[in-house]
Protein backbone atom coordinates (compact mmCIF):
# COMPACT_ATOMS: atom_id res chain seq x y z
CA UNK A 1 0.00 0.00 0.00
CA UNK A 2 1.32 3.86 -0.89
CA UNK A 3 -1.56 5.80 -0.35
CA UNK A 4 -2.09 9.48 0.20
CA UNK A 5 -4.30 12.24 0.93
CA UNK A 6 -4.25 15.89 1.13
CA UNK A 7 -5.86 18.20 3.93
CA UNK A 8 -6.65 21.47 2.47
CA UNK A 9 -8.31 24.00 4.43
CA UNK A 10 -10.42 26.89 3.39
CA UNK A 11 -8.12 29.65 5.45
CA UNK A 12 -5.34 30.01 6.90
CA UNK A 13 -5.88 28.22 10.73
CA UNK A 14 -8.53 26.70 9.62
CA UNK A 15 -6.97 23.55 11.34
CA UNK A 16 -5.39 21.94 8.33
CA UNK A 17 -2.52 20.99 10.95
CA UNK A 18 -4.63 19.55 13.46
CA UNK A 19 -6.55 17.41 11.03
CA UNK A 20 -3.25 16.14 9.39
CA UNK A 21 -1.61 15.27 12.61
CA UNK A 22 -5.08 13.68 13.90
CA UNK A 23 -4.93 11.35 10.87
CA UNK A 24 -1.15 10.64 11.71
CA UNK A 25 -1.41 9.52 15.29
CA UNK A 26 -5.15 7.81 14.19
CA UNK A 27 -2.89 5.75 11.45
CA UNK A 28 0.04 5.04 13.34
CA UNK A 29 -1.81 3.87 16.43
CA UNK A 30 -3.31 0.94 13.63
CA UNK A 31 0.33 0.33 12.99
CA UNK A 32 0.19 1.55 9.41
CA UNK A 33 3.52 3.58 8.89
CA UNK A 34 2.44 7.04 7.78
CA UNK A 35 4.60 10.24 7.52
CA UNK A 36 3.27 13.78 6.92
CA UNK A 37 4.33 16.03 4.10
CA UNK A 38 4.17 19.61 3.33
CA UNK A 39 5.46 20.71 0.16
CA UNK A 40 5.66 24.35 1.31
CA UNK A 41 5.37 25.85 4.14
CA UNK A 42 5.65 29.78 4.83
CA UNK A 43 6.06 30.07 8.47
CA UNK A 44 8.60 31.43 10.97
CA UNK A 45 7.83 28.45 14.05
CA UNK A 46 10.66 25.97 12.42
CA UNK A 47 12.55 23.11 13.91
CA UNK A 48 15.88 21.42 13.67
CA UNK A 49 15.90 17.57 12.88
CA UNK A 50 18.11 15.32 14.71
CA UNK A 51 20.75 15.51 11.01
CA UNK A 52 20.51 19.27 11.44
CA UNK A 53 17.80 20.38 8.99
CA UNK A 54 15.45 23.14 9.38
CA UNK A 55 11.68 22.32 8.75
CA UNK A 56 8.24 23.73 10.11
CA UNK A 57 7.41 23.15 13.48
CA UNK A 58 4.03 21.87 12.50
CA UNK A 59 5.54 19.26 10.46
CA UNK A 60 7.95 17.62 13.05
CA UNK A 61 4.47 17.66 15.44
CA UNK A 62 3.02 15.81 12.97
CA UNK A 63 6.30 13.70 12.47
CA UNK A 64 5.60 13.17 16.45
CA UNK A 65 2.20 12.08 16.06
CA UNK A 66 2.94 9.42 13.25
CA UNK A 67 5.52 8.16 15.91
CA UNK A 68 8.44 8.20 13.22
CA UNK A 69 11.98 10.32 12.82
CA UNK A 70 11.10 14.07 11.60
CA UNK A 71 12.87 14.48 8.11
CA UNK A 72 13.52 17.69 5.41
CA UNK A 73 11.96 16.08 2.86
CA UNK A 74 9.05 16.26 5.36
CA UNK A 75 8.84 20.19 4.60
CA UNK A 76 11.03 20.75 1.47
CA UNK A 77 10.10 24.42 0.95
CA UNK A 78 10.10 26.57 3.88
CA UNK A 79 9.88 30.11 3.36
CA UNK A 80 10.54 32.48 6.60
CA UNK A 81 9.24 36.12 6.11
CA UNK A 82 11.65 38.81 7.10
CA UNK A 83 9.31 41.10 5.95
CA UNK A 84 5.99 42.31 4.07
CA UNK A 85 8.03 41.57 0.93
CA UNK A 86 10.88 39.51 1.34
CA UNK A 87 10.92 35.50 2.75
CA UNK A 88 13.99 33.36 2.84
CA UNK A 89 13.78 30.24 1.39
CA UNK A 90 14.81 27.15 2.80
CA UNK A 91 15.23 23.95 0.69
CA UNK A 92 15.63 20.31 2.19
CA UNK A 93 16.21 22.60 5.34
CA UNK A 94 18.71 24.60 4.29
CA UNK A 95 18.59 28.60 3.22
CA UNK A 96 19.64 29.16 -0.51
CA UNK A 97 18.27 32.64 -1.11
CA UNK A 98 16.05 35.79 -0.02
CA UNK A 99 14.12 36.38 -2.33
CA UNK A 100 10.39 38.75 -2.82
CA UNK A 101 7.43 37.67 -4.22
CA UNK A 102 8.09 38.50 -7.53
CA UNK A 103 12.01 37.12 -7.80
CA UNK A 104 10.34 33.67 -5.94
CA UNK A 105 8.65 32.90 -9.39
CA UNK A 106 12.06 32.32 -10.79
CA UNK A 107 12.67 29.65 -8.05
CA UNK A 108 9.31 27.71 -9.06
CA UNK A 109 10.24 25.37 -11.37
CA UNK A 110 13.06 23.80 -9.31
CA UNK A 111 11.28 23.43 -5.88
CA UNK A 112 8.09 21.76 -8.23
CA UNK A 113 11.12 18.78 -8.70
CA UNK A 114 12.06 18.83 -5.24
CA UNK A 115 8.61 18.91 -4.11
CA UNK A 116 7.58 15.95 -6.53
CA UNK A 117 11.41 14.48 -5.45
CA UNK A 118 10.47 14.70 -1.51
CA UNK A 119 6.64 13.18 -1.71
CA UNK A 120 7.99 10.06 -3.74
CA UNK A 121 10.63 9.28 -1.79
CA UNK A 122 8.23 9.26 1.27
CA UNK A 123 5.84 7.35 -0.49
CA UNK A 124 8.37 5.14 -1.36
CA UNK A 125 8.91 4.24 2.03
CA UNK A 126 5.50 4.50 3.68
CA UNK A 127 2.27 3.05 3.93
CA UNK A 128 0.42 6.46 4.05
CA UNK A 129 1.01 10.37 3.54
CA UNK A 130 -0.95 12.54 4.67
CA UNK A 131 -0.19 15.67 2.77
CA UNK A 132 -0.95 19.35 4.24
CA UNK A 133 -2.08 22.51 1.92
CA UNK A 134 -1.37 25.94 2.76
CA UNK A 135 -3.85 28.96 2.74
CA UNK A 136 -6.57 28.29 0.48
CA UNK A 137 -6.81 25.93 -2.17
CA UNK A 138 -8.80 28.58 -4.32
CA UNK A 139 -6.45 31.30 -3.97
CA UNK A 140 -7.22 31.74 -7.74
CA UNK A 141 -4.70 34.34 -8.17
CA UNK A 142 -1.70 31.95 -7.42
CA UNK A 143 -3.10 28.67 -8.81
CA UNK A 144 -0.51 28.52 -11.94
CA UNK A 145 2.85 28.58 -9.72
CA UNK A 146 0.95 25.95 -7.29
CA UNK A 147 3.16 23.60 -5.76
CA UNK A 148 1.46 22.72 -2.45
CA UNK A 149 -2.27 22.87 -2.76
CA UNK A 150 -4.23 21.96 -6.14
CA UNK A 151 -0.98 21.46 -7.81
CA UNK A 152 0.25 19.46 -5.91
CA UNK A 153 -3.03 17.52 -5.82
CA UNK A 154 -2.88 17.45 -9.35
CA UNK A 155 0.40 16.20 -10.09
CA UNK A 156 0.47 13.63 -7.50
CA UNK A 157 -3.09 12.60 -8.10
CA UNK A 158 -4.18 13.13 -3.90
CA UNK A 159 -7.43 12.81 -2.99
CA UNK A 160 -8.26 16.13 -1.16
CA UNK A 161 -10.34 17.23 2.19
CA UNK A 162 -11.32 20.59 2.59
CA UNK A 163 -11.57 21.91 6.59
CA UNK A 164 -13.25 24.64 7.15
CA UNK A 165 -13.51 26.45 10.56
CA UNK A 166 -16.68 27.16 11.65
CA UNK A 167 -15.88 29.19 15.02
CA UNK A 168 -15.37 31.96 12.57
CA UNK A 169 -18.48 32.06 11.28
CA UNK A 170 -19.55 31.52 6.66
CA UNK A 171 -18.42 27.99 7.09
CA UNK A 172 -20.80 26.70 4.30
CA UNK A 173 -20.04 29.77 2.32
CA UNK A 174 -16.42 29.27 2.35
CA UNK A 175 -16.50 25.82 1.74
CA UNK A 176 -19.08 26.08 -1.49
CA UNK A 177 -17.21 28.77 -3.00
CA UNK A 178 -13.59 27.19 -2.77
CA UNK A 179 -14.75 24.67 -4.60
CA UNK A 180 -16.84 26.61 -7.25
CA UNK A 181 -13.88 28.70 -7.80
CA UNK A 182 -11.84 25.93 -8.92
CA UNK A 183 -11.48 24.43 -11.98
CA UNK A 184 -13.32 21.26 -13.22
CA UNK A 185 -9.71 19.13 -13.13
CA UNK A 186 -9.39 20.38 -9.33
CA UNK A 187 -12.73 20.20 -8.48
CA UNK A 188 -12.96 16.27 -9.54
CA UNK A 189 -9.81 15.64 -6.62
CA UNK A 190 -12.07 17.79 -3.88
CA UNK A 191 -13.82 14.36 -2.13
CA UNK A 192 -15.33 16.37 0.72
CA UNK A 193 -15.52 18.24 4.11
CA UNK A 194 -14.69 18.30 7.55
CA UNK A 195 -16.06 20.80 9.61
CA UNK A 196 -13.75 22.06 12.48
CA UNK A 197 -14.24 23.72 15.58
CA UNK A 198 -17.61 23.40 16.48
CA UNK A 199 -19.85 23.93 19.57
CA UNK A 200 -23.22 23.62 20.11
CA UNK A 201 -26.52 21.71 19.04
CA UNK A 202 -25.81 19.22 16.34
CA UNK A 203 -29.39 18.92 15.28
CA UNK A 204 -28.84 22.82 14.38
CA UNK A 205 -25.79 21.83 11.88
CA UNK A 206 -27.48 18.98 10.00
CA UNK A 207 -29.94 21.15 7.51
CA UNK A 208 -26.91 22.90 6.61
CA UNK A 209 -24.50 19.89 5.91
CA UNK A 210 -27.43 18.35 4.00
CA UNK A 211 -27.71 21.78 1.81
CA UNK A 212 -23.90 21.78 1.62
CA UNK A 213 -24.15 18.19 0.64
CA UNK A 214 -26.96 18.95 -2.29
CA UNK A 215 -25.17 21.93 -3.84
CA UNK A 216 -22.18 20.39 -4.36
CA UNK A 217 -22.35 16.36 -4.18
CA UNK A 218 -20.14 16.25 -1.60
CA UNK A 219 -20.05 14.90 1.87
CA UNK A 220 -19.05 16.32 5.02
CA UNK A 221 -16.89 13.70 6.58
CA UNK A 222 -17.30 14.58 9.73
CA UNK A 223 -17.39 17.57 12.35
CA UNK A 224 -15.01 18.16 14.91
CA UNK A 225 -15.99 19.46 18.25
CA UNK A 226 -14.21 22.86 19.74
CA UNK A 227 -10.89 22.08 22.06
CA UNK A 228 -9.81 25.02 24.19
CA UNK A 229 -5.92 24.20 25.65
CA UNK A 230 -4.66 21.85 22.58
CA UNK A 231 -1.52 24.43 21.98
CA UNK A 232 -0.22 22.35 19.45
CA UNK A 233 2.71 23.93 17.26
CA UNK A 234 0.62 26.42 15.02
CA UNK A 235 2.79 27.73 11.79
CA UNK A 236 0.88 31.17 12.06
CA UNK A 237 0.80 34.47 14.82
CA UNK A 238 -2.83 33.88 13.72
CA UNK A 239 -3.38 31.37 16.44
CA UNK A 240 -2.05 33.75 19.03
CA UNK A 241 -5.39 35.33 19.11
CA UNK A 242 -7.67 32.35 19.30
CA UNK A 243 -9.20 32.25 22.85
CA UNK A 244 -7.03 30.05 25.37
CA UNK A 245 -7.92 29.62 29.12
CA UNK A 246 -4.84 31.65 30.18
CA UNK A 247 -6.15 34.41 28.58
CA UNK A 248 -8.90 35.01 30.48
CA UNK A 249 -7.76 33.66 33.55
CA UNK A 250 -7.57 36.67 35.93
CA UNK A 251 -4.40 36.75 38.21
CA UNK A 252 -4.43 34.77 41.42
CA UNK A 253 -2.11 35.43 44.60
CA UNK A 254 0.09 32.23 43.38
CA UNK A 255 -0.30 32.45 39.82
CA UNK A 256 2.89 33.58 38.35
CA UNK A 257 2.69 35.98 35.69
CA UNK A 258 5.05 35.82 32.03
CA UNK A 259 4.40 38.22 29.35
CA UNK A 260 5.66 37.55 26.18
CA UNK A 261 6.61 40.84 23.66
CA UNK A 262 4.58 40.36 20.72
CA UNK A 263 7.26 41.27 17.99
CA UNK A 264 5.65 42.18 14.34
CA UNK A 265 8.41 39.44 13.20
CA UNK A 266 7.89 37.06 16.28
CA UNK A 267 9.17 33.25 16.17
CA UNK A 268 9.63 30.20 17.50
CA UNK A 269 6.65 31.70 19.99
CA UNK A 270 6.16 27.36 21.08
CA UNK A 271 9.15 28.19 23.44
CA UNK A 272 6.25 29.76 25.54
CA UNK A 273 4.15 26.27 25.17
CA UNK A 274 6.36 24.47 27.68
CA UNK A 275 5.52 27.43 30.43
CA UNK A 276 1.75 27.31 30.01
CA UNK A 277 1.55 23.64 30.74
CA UNK A 278 2.59 25.06 34.36
CA UNK A 279 -0.62 24.76 36.97
CA UNK A 280 -0.47 28.20 37.94
CA UNK A 281 1.98 29.71 35.15
CA UNK A 282 -0.37 32.59 33.12
CA UNK A 283 1.49 33.48 29.83
CA UNK A 284 -0.02 36.60 28.15
CA UNK A 285 1.27 38.32 25.43
CA UNK A 286 2.06 42.13 25.17
CA UNK A 287 2.20 45.07 22.64
CA UNK A 288 2.39 48.06 24.63
CA UNK A 289 4.16 48.91 27.94
CA UNK A 290 1.66 48.43 30.20
CA UNK A 291 0.77 44.88 29.37
CA UNK A 292 4.43 44.16 31.15
CA UNK A 293 4.02 46.50 34.35
CA UNK A 294 2.32 43.95 36.45
CA UNK A 295 4.16 40.67 35.02
CA UNK A 296 6.50 38.45 37.21
CA UNK A 297 8.82 37.47 33.99
CA UNK A 298 9.08 39.39 30.55
CA UNK A 299 10.14 36.59 27.77
CA UNK A 300 11.61 38.64 24.76
CA UNK A 301 11.06 35.69 21.89
CA UNK A 302 12.86 35.38 18.90
CA UNK A 303 12.05 36.92 15.81
CA UNK A 304 13.04 36.96 11.95
CA UNK A 305 14.14 40.15 12.13
CA UNK A 306 15.93 41.59 15.12
CA UNK A 307 16.55 45.02 14.48
CA UNK A 308 13.45 45.84 12.85
CA UNK A 309 11.73 44.79 16.21
CA UNK A 310 13.81 46.00 18.23
CA UNK A 311 13.28 49.70 16.43
CA UNK A 312 9.93 48.60 16.91
CA UNK A 313 9.83 47.94 20.81
CA UNK A 314 11.73 50.96 21.42
CA UNK A 315 8.95 53.33 19.09
CA UNK A 316 6.09 51.69 21.79
CA UNK A 317 8.18 52.78 24.86
CA UNK A 318 8.28 48.92 25.68
CA UNK A 319 12.49 48.91 25.43
CA UNK A 320 12.24 51.90 28.11
CA UNK A 321 10.43 49.57 30.27
CA UNK A 322 12.31 46.82 30.16
CA UNK A 323 15.48 48.70 31.42
CA UNK A 324 13.22 50.00 34.05
CA UNK A 325 12.18 46.68 35.34
CA UNK A 326 15.82 45.61 35.08
CA UNK A 327 16.70 48.42 37.73
CA UNK A 328 14.17 47.13 39.92
CA UNK A 329 16.04 43.60 39.95
CA UNK A 330 12.85 42.25 38.07
CA UNK A 331 13.44 39.00 35.70
CA UNK A 332 14.19 39.66 31.91
CA UNK A 333 14.28 36.41 29.58
CA UNK A 334 15.72 36.79 26.11
CA UNK A 335 15.68 34.00 23.48
CA UNK A 336 17.71 34.27 20.44
CA UNK A 337 16.21 37.38 18.86
CA UNK A 338 15.15 38.86 22.25
CA UNK A 339 18.95 37.78 23.97
CA UNK A 340 20.25 39.56 20.67
CA UNK A 341 18.76 43.02 21.78
CA UNK A 342 19.22 42.45 25.40
CA UNK A 343 23.12 42.68 24.81
CA UNK A 344 25.40 45.90 24.44
CA UNK A 345 25.64 45.48 20.31
CA UNK A 346 24.34 44.34 17.03
CA UNK A 347 26.44 44.73 13.95
CA UNK A 348 23.91 43.56 10.98
CA UNK A 349 24.99 43.53 7.26
CA UNK A 350 23.28 41.03 6.55
CA UNK A 351 19.69 40.58 7.79
CA UNK A 352 18.37 44.00 7.71
CA UNK A 353 21.78 46.03 6.55
CA UNK A 354 21.54 48.47 9.06
CA UNK A 355 25.11 47.61 10.35
CA UNK A 356 25.57 48.85 13.69
CA UNK A 357 22.88 49.34 16.31
CA UNK A 358 22.66 49.83 20.21
CA UNK A 359 21.53 46.82 21.83
CA UNK A 360 19.06 47.61 24.98
CA UNK A 361 22.94 47.35 26.72
CA UNK A 362 21.66 44.94 29.68
CA UNK A 363 23.46 41.96 28.98
CA UNK A 364 27.70 42.13 28.38
CA UNK A 365 27.28 40.35 25.41
CA UNK A 366 27.55 41.53 21.29
CA UNK A 367 26.48 39.80 17.92
CA UNK A 368 27.75 40.04 14.50
CA UNK A 369 25.08 38.49 12.18
CA UNK A 370 26.20 36.61 9.07
CA UNK A 371 25.07 34.76 5.93
CA UNK A 372 25.58 30.92 7.30
CA UNK A 373 23.09 29.86 9.41
CA UNK A 374 23.48 28.23 12.73
CA UNK A 375 21.39 25.12 12.64
CA UNK A 376 22.01 22.36 15.12
CA UNK A 377 20.64 20.56 18.76
CA UNK A 378 22.81 21.48 21.34
CA UNK A 379 22.71 19.55 25.00
CA UNK A 380 24.39 21.42 28.09
CA UNK A 381 23.12 22.15 31.43
CA UNK A 382 21.47 24.75 33.82
CA UNK A 383 20.70 24.96 37.49
CA UNK A 384 22.14 21.64 37.72
CA UNK A 385 19.69 20.20 35.64
CA UNK A 386 20.02 18.77 31.70
CA UNK A 387 18.90 20.78 29.10
CA UNK A 388 18.18 19.75 25.55
CA UNK A 389 17.36 22.11 23.00
CA UNK A 390 17.63 23.46 19.44
CA UNK A 391 19.32 26.69 17.91
CA UNK A 392 18.33 28.51 14.29
CA UNK A 393 19.96 32.04 13.90
CA UNK A 394 22.52 34.09 11.25
CA UNK A 395 23.53 36.18 14.57
CA UNK A 396 26.77 34.89 16.51
CA UNK A 397 26.90 35.90 20.00
CA UNK A 398 29.96 36.86 22.05
CA UNK A 399 29.75 36.78 25.55
CA UNK A 400 31.96 39.13 27.10
CA UNK A 401 31.05 38.69 31.06
CA UNK A 402 28.50 37.59 33.52
CA UNK A 403 27.40 34.41 35.00
CA UNK A 404 27.17 31.44 32.23
CA UNK A 405 23.39 30.24 31.30
CA UNK A 406 23.34 27.61 28.93
CA UNK A 407 25.26 29.27 25.73
CA UNK A 408 24.36 32.61 26.84
CA UNK A 409 24.89 34.78 30.29
CA UNK A 410 23.08 35.94 33.17
CA UNK A 411 23.29 39.67 34.52
CA UNK A 412 21.14 39.37 37.91
CA UNK A 413 17.87 38.94 37.00
CA UNK A 414 18.16 39.08 33.49
CA UNK A 415 18.78 35.74 31.41
CA UNK A 416 19.85 35.26 27.61
CA UNK A 417 20.74 32.15 24.98
CA UNK A 418 20.08 31.57 21.75
CA UNK A 419 18.91 28.01 22.39
CA UNK A 420 14.85 27.37 21.67
CA UNK A 421 13.15 24.84 23.49
CA UNK A 422 15.25 24.75 26.55
CA UNK A 423 11.52 25.04 28.76
CA UNK A 424 10.69 22.06 27.06
CA UNK A 425 13.08 20.34 29.70
CA UNK A 426 10.94 19.49 32.78
CA UNK A 427 14.06 19.95 35.76
CA UNK A 428 15.65 23.23 34.04
CA UNK A 429 12.06 24.71 33.80
CA UNK A 430 11.16 24.24 37.67
CA UNK A 431 13.91 25.32 38.86
CA UNK A 432 14.08 28.99 36.36
CA UNK A 433 10.64 28.95 37.44
CA UNK A 434 11.55 28.76 41.22
CA UNK A 435 13.95 31.24 40.60
CA UNK A 436 11.51 33.83 39.01
CA UNK A 437 9.15 33.21 42.02
CA UNK A 438 11.41 34.11 44.88
CA UNK A 439 12.73 37.29 42.61
CA UNK A 440 9.39 38.23 42.22
CA UNK A 441 8.16 37.58 45.60
CA UNK A 442 5.80 35.39 44.29
CA UNK A 443 4.19 32.00 46.31
CA UNK A 444 4.72 29.77 43.60
CA UNK A 445 6.01 26.52 43.59
CA UNK A 446 6.74 24.52 40.04
CA UNK A 447 4.73 20.98 40.22
CA UNK A 448 6.82 18.24 40.60
CA UNK A 449 5.39 15.99 38.21
CA UNK A 450 4.42 17.95 35.44
CA UNK A 451 6.10 16.17 32.24
CA UNK A 452 6.09 17.98 28.71
CA UNK A 453 6.86 15.08 26.62
CA UNK A 454 4.03 13.56 28.12
CA UNK A 455 1.60 16.33 27.74
CA UNK A 456 2.55 16.32 24.08
CA UNK A 457 2.14 13.00 23.73
CA UNK A 458 -1.49 13.08 25.08
CA UNK A 459 -2.19 15.74 23.46
CA UNK A 460 -1.74 14.29 20.32
CA UNK A 461 -3.31 11.25 21.29
CA UNK A 462 -7.03 13.42 21.82
CA UNK A 463 -6.39 14.43 18.12
CA UNK A 464 -6.19 10.71 16.94
CA UNK A 465 -9.49 10.14 19.07
CA UNK A 466 -11.34 13.44 17.73
CA UNK A 467 -10.48 11.67 14.33
CA UNK A 468 -11.74 8.52 15.72
CA UNK A 469 -14.30 9.51 16.88
CA UNK A 470 -16.09 11.71 15.10
CA UNK A 471 -14.84 11.33 11.23
CA UNK A 472 -15.93 9.13 8.68
CA UNK A 473 -13.06 6.68 9.32
CA UNK A 474 -14.11 4.34 6.73
CA UNK A 475 -14.51 6.84 3.83
CA UNK A 476 -10.90 8.12 4.99
CA UNK A 477 -9.60 4.79 4.45
CA UNK A 478 -11.27 4.50 0.65
CA UNK A 479 -9.70 7.93 0.04
CA UNK A 480 -6.35 6.80 0.72
CA UNK A 481 -6.68 3.47 -0.72
CA UNK A 482 -8.42 4.43 -4.14
CA UNK A 483 -8.28 8.34 -4.45
CA UNK A 484 -11.14 10.58 -5.09
CA UNK A 485 -14.18 9.32 -6.42
CA UNK A 486 -14.94 9.45 -10.25
CA UNK A 487 -18.10 11.00 -11.07
CA UNK A 488 -17.73 14.05 -8.88
CA UNK A 489 -19.65 17.13 -10.15
CA UNK A 490 -18.75 19.93 -11.39
CA UNK A 491 -19.89 23.38 -9.86
CA UNK A 492 -19.52 26.17 -12.38
CA UNK A 493 -18.26 29.35 -11.54
CA UNK A 494 -20.07 31.25 -8.77
CA UNK A 495 -22.53 27.94 -8.48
Amino acid sequence: MSGALLVAGTTSDAGKSVVAAGICRWLARQGVKVAPFKAQNMSLNSMVTMDGAEIGRAQYMQAQAARIEPRAIMNPVLLKPGSDRRSQVVVLGRPVAEVDALEYGAHKERLREVVAESLAELRAGCDVVVCEGAGSPAEINLRDGDIVNMGLARAAGLPVVVVGDIDRGGVFASLFGTVALLEPADQALIAGFVINKFRGAAELLEPGLDRLAALTGRPTFGVLPWKLGLYLDSEDTLALDAPRQDARAPYGNESLRVAVVRFPRISNFTDLDALRCEPGVVVRYAASPGDLVDADLVVLPGTRATVADLAWMRERGIADEIVRRVKRDQPVLGVCGGFQMLARHIDDEYESGAGGVDGLGLLPASTVFQGEKILGRPVGRAYGEPVRAYEIHHGIVDVEGGEPFLDGCRVGAVWGTTWHGAMENDGFRRAFLADVARRAGRDFTPAPDVSFEALREATLDVLGDLVEEHLDTGALWRLIEHGAPSGLPVLPPGG
